[in-house]
């Protein structure tokens, strides 16, 4: 009965990282992208082009992380 319990809580704390690595994904992809694009889309920003891209590029490599992340779910490590 305990064991159920516990395996219970491993299960709802796996959804829930899970849930949250695909939204932070998600969300770094997006900043990554509206970063990559922003010319385009007529924003302006007083910063080098190398370090704009630079960042982007770096939200858009750490948000396909996090989305594998939460496509792994293996957040213990036995």
């Amino acid at each position: 009965m305990a064991s159920d319990q516990q395996d219970n809580r491993k299960k709802q704390y796996n959804l829930m990282r899970s849930i949250l690595d695909y939204g932070m994904g998600i969300l770094i992809l997006g900043f990554g992208g509206f970063f990559l694009f922003s010319d385009r889309l007529g924003f302006n920003f007083e910063l080098e082009p190398f370090f704009k891209y630079f960042f982007a590029f770096m939200c858009i490599i750490y948000g396909a992380w996090r989305i594998y992340r939460g496509y792994q779910k293996n957040y213990y490590s036995e």
